[in-house]
């Protein structure tokens, strides 16, 4: 029996919520860039290109990994995997919101945001997906690097140039996606070994990837410590930040000390709204 495609197929396919929250860290990137409000163009041409640009790469990862998607039970529904949206219309939607994003970004933002955004794009959708991640356990330390561009993109979009600021705010998402992608991946370890991925918890097992989460946990925190010593951001950041540091370390502490897959997703989804919040005090921070 075939299956109707309808345009919600497409709008999950871009991943939206993933892409929501990188918008938000691009936001934030903008906005301590900018001395005074967001400019309006940039900030609308370069919500739509990044925005444009994100889901392209999330459609080619499902195209790419549509033979793992139907092996586990996090990703079987998908639009690809499920064959609600066929392989050719997929591969076409992911052109066309690609390069309208470039274009966008190209011609109405800055060639160097334009340039560093399909750099990501390609790491993410095509070294990270096609490679990476079937290479090596610490694929999504190194792969890490790629959804950690949001912020800097944003920057870029308002001052065409690569401030060491702007770095640092790319650092903290770089050093908390480790401990939020492994309590994703203790609770589908199994998914994982099924399709054949070298996820952390599949190769060195759960108790490995606990202590793995803590220590990077720590490493998250001292990061978010740089904003504030390097005097890039004041103590309501600063004091925000501990509230919100200490409680994502009590739920890792918890994940270390159990092997309950309950306790795993609820710090995953904790780390989620974790760094929306984290990058709220760092907008508050700014506007005050």
């Amino acid at each position: 029996m075939s299956m109707r495609t309808t345009w919600r197929d497409y709008y999950e396919l871009t991943k939206p919520r993933v892409v929501f929250l990188m918008l938000i860290t691009a936001w934030v990137g903008m906005a301590l860039a900018s001395p005074g409000w967001i400019p309006m163009p940039p900030f609308i041409w370069g919500t739509l290109g990044i925005g444009l640009c994100a889901g392209s790469a999330a459609v080619v990862n499902q195209i790419v990994e549509q033979h793992l998607d139907k092996h586990m039970r996090r990703t079987q529904n998908r639009p690809v995997a499920s064959g609600r949206v066929p392989t050719r219309s997929a591969v076409l939607f992911a052109l066309i919101i690609g390069g309208i994003g470039f274009a966008l970004l190209y011609l109405l933002v800055n060639p160097l945001t334009a340039t560093l955004t399909l750099i990501s794009q390609l790491a993410y959708a095509l070294f990270y997906t096609l490679f990476l991640k079937h290479a090596t356990p610490q694929n999504i330390v190194i792969g890490g690097a790629a959804g950690a561009t949001p912020p800097l993109l944003g920057w870029t979009a308002i001052t065409n140039h690569v401030d060491p600021h702007s770095l640092l705010l790319v650092l903290i998402i770089f050093a908390w996606t480790p401990p939020h992608f492994w309590a994703l991946a203790i609770r589908r370890r199994q998914d994982y070994a099924a399709a054949g991925l070298p996820m952390l918890p599949v190769t060195h097992g759960v108790r490995f990837t606990q202590i793995n989460i803590l220590l990077y946990t720590i490493l998250l925190i001292l990061t978010t410590w740089l904003p504030f010593l390097t005097q890039m951001s004041h103590l309501t950041y600063f004091v925000g930040a501990n509230i919100l540091n200490l409680w994502f370390l009590i739920h890792t502490i918890r994940l270390y000390r159990t092997d309950s897959d309950a306790v795993a997703m609820k710090t995953f989804k904790v780390s989620i709204i974790y760094l929306m919040l984290l990058f709220v005090f760092l907008l508050v921070d700014h506007i005050i």
